[in-house]
């Protein structure tokens, strides 16, 4: 079972994990546009350990629906906090990134918000579509939180034809209770199985699993077959880092060579692409994945 939240030191680094920061002027003029736009993005908001190096290609994903999350998820650093009501000009600023940055592929997540009727999947519709109308062509791949599992809220989303729908699992089913707050492991393969049953081989589905929280590999396979019997077609696997000491400990650092044969079993399964190694992340390189030209 993984660990409680411990206030001891985190312990060292391996090597794999050692990133150069980066240089480059790239990185000032992203966060110089995401401040003028007054945008969130994951990648600070989460403490993701990529965001020096994606800011400094000029790429980032944009957290919409305000930086203060209704749940409390043991791995995660966005803040825990009432939120504030929903920006109704966030959509078109988002849409002016992305135009202003060049992105290809466009990567937009939210903060859970409990606290709206629809859990904010409207608020994506519109992100969506104004990010079309400005920026023709591009993919768009939301990551989402789970809307309580509401059918007319994912509908919502699927209304404005996004090309990838991502929704977590997180980790293994037996994890689940201790990692993750008020999601459970079934409730997010409903989710996918949901996005499948309405829209079919016309969207890919997406799912992320972190490693290192104490799951074992029967589990983590099981959890992988888990996912395609819900038909999900991307998946991505990762690293977990403790945030802050406040969050859950880190109970193995999972070796490079071992994400690799992850990545063999889960091919094997039928993933049409998977993302496995140490940094990843949800989003992390997320136009590695190429779109047939007729799904654009």
């Amino acid at each position: 079972m993984t660990a409680a939240p411990s206030q001891q030191p985190r312990p060292r680094l391996p090597e794999w994990l050692r990133t150069k920061l980066p240089t480059s002027d790239t990185f000032a003029r992203t966060r110089s546009l995401l401040d003028e736009l007054k945008l969130h993005t994951v990648c600070e908001s989460a403490k993701c350990p990529n965001h020096w190096e994606c800011w400094s290609k000029g790429t980032a994903t944009f957290m919409i629906a305000g930086d203060h999350c209704t749940r409390a998820c043991k791995f995660c650093a966005v803040s825990t906090a009432k939120p504030l009501p929903l920006e109704i000009d966030e959509p078109a600023r988002v849409a002016e990134a992305t135009r202003r940055m060049g992105l290809k592929h466009v990567v937009i997540t939210a903060v859970a918000r409990d606290d709206i009727a629809d859990g904010g999947a409207e608020h994506f519709r519109q992100t969506i579509e104004r990010v079309r109308e400005l920026n023709p062509g591009i993919v768009i791949e939301v990551l989402v939180p789970d809307f309580l599992d509401r059918e007319e809220s994912i509908h919502a989303v699927l209304r404005a034809n996004p090309h990838i729908y991502n929704h977590n699992l997180e980790t293994v089913r037996r994890l689940t209770p201790s990692v993750r707050h008020r999601a459970t492991y079934d409730r997010s393969l409903s989710v996918l199985r949901k996005v499948k049953t309405l829209r079919g081989d016309s969207i890919y589905t997406k799912s992320g699993i972190m490693l290192g929280l104490g799951e074992t590999e029967s589990e983590m396979e099981q959890a992988m077959r888990d996912l395609r019997e819900s038909g999900c077609d991307i998946l991505t696997l990762g690293q977990y880092l403790q945030p802050t000491l406040a969050h859950l400990p880190v109970v193995e650092f999972v070796s490079p060579e071992k994400f690799a044969a992850y990545k063999v079993k889960a091919e094997a399964m039928g993933f049409v692409h998977v993302a496995s190694g140490p940094m990843v992340r949800s989003s992390y390189h997320a136009d590695e994945f190429s779109l047939p030209n007729q799904a654009i």
